[in-house]
């Protein structure tokens, strides 16, 4: 039987325009950066996409280099995907992708120049058999090739047609607001920029990248947004074997665990319970409650995740009192 949208999906979601665009943005975005590789379960990918699309979730953000193996498994199962499910409401989704990780030996493979950009988009989009991605983002700063090209190669992108928007991500602010200033003269907006951020790793709020994008109009979308799962309870008792940590291929471990942040854990999950919420709901709730948050980007493993981290949104009050509190705790 194939799928049917839910009808009333857009109840259970508040959608926040993205800087000074016209383009809203869920407040939970999906990232596809883990469990859409070529060895995972196509069902449970099918199950993810769809009941996050059932859940009020538009965006569904993706990279030419996530899931293996190289080049695009992630993007060749989400474009599978949209055809076999979704293909009647492609004007219904907002899908990201992104280029400037390595992908490829040689010298086009990797970072920011005209050739790397507009070639690595024309494989994604012929990967998804889509004629356009609604944000097309520079994944990340080239120290040697001008800012000028990478910029005016986005530029020249948006005005191809084969992307609407677009974005940066992992740039540090002082390149970010160049970047920025780069785009409005040659007549583009960035629409967003995508950074790593949560309760244990507040860097773009410490170095003033925040308030930098909201300065610009610019929407910010965070991801990372549990820390690679630590802000949760998974890790209070010890470390699960199917867990991330437990995991030797991947990208945090044991070490990560130290005394320091399993007491700011353990702290932070009893504020969590007095606000009936989980400990990954509070640290999306706190997120989303910063002044230029767009959307938090989370990851899952299953449609389940998806709708606890959405549950997020129910509860976006903070208290003087909670708040304090948290601080109290990150900042021991």
């Amino acid at each position: 039987m194939s799928y049917v949208a839910n009808q009333n999906r857009y109840e259970n979601m508040i959608y926040k325009y993205s800087g000074n665009s016209g383009l809203k943005l869920p407040l939970i975005s999906l990232g596809l950066w883990h469990n859409f590789s070529k060895v995972d379960s196509y069902y449970n990918m099918v199950d993810m996409i769809t009941s996050a699309f059932d859940m009020g979730i538009t965006h569904f953000d993706i990279a030419n280099n996530y899931g293996m193996p190289y080049p695009g498994s992630a993007e060749i199962n989400f474009g599978k995907i949209l055809k076999n499910e979704l293909s009647s409401h492609r004007d219904d989704i907002i899908i990201s992708t992104k280029a400037g990780y390595f992908m490829r030996s040689g010298p086009y493979g990797d970072y920011g120049s005209r050739k790397s950009l507009i070639s690595s988009l024309d494989a994604s989009l012929k990967r998804m058999g889509i004629d356009y991605v609604d944000i097309f983002y520079h994944h990340r700063m080239d120290p040697d090739t001008p800012l000028s090209e990478t910029m005016g190669a986005l530029k020249d992108i948006v005005r191809s047609g084969k992307a609407l928007y677009v974005g940066l991500s992992n740039y540090d602010a002082k390149t970010a607001e160049k970047a920025y200033k780069m785009l409005e003269e040659m007549g583009v907006h960035c629409l967003i920029h995508q950074v790593r951020c949560s309760l244990l790793d507040r860097h773009i709020i410490d170095d003033g990248t925040l308030d930098i994008t909201n300065k610009n109009k610019v929407g910010t979308i965070v991801f990372s947004p549990l820390y690679q799962g630590i802000l949760s309870d998974k890790y209070i008792n010890g470390i699960p074997k199917n867990s991330r940590v437990a995991n030797p291929n991947a990208y945090i471990s044991k070490e990560h665990l130290t005394e320091d942040v399993m007491n700011k854990v353990i702290n932070l999950n009893e504020i969590a319970k007095e606000r009936n919420q989980t400990l990954s709901q509070m640290a999306i709730s706190w997120l989303i409650s910063c002044v230029g948050v767009t959307s938090v980007l989370v990851g899952a493993s299953s449609a389940s995740q998806i709708k606890e981290n959405v549950s997020s949104t129910k509860n976006l009050r903070f208290t003087k009192d909670e708040i304090d509190k948290i601080e109290e705790i990150i900042k021991r």
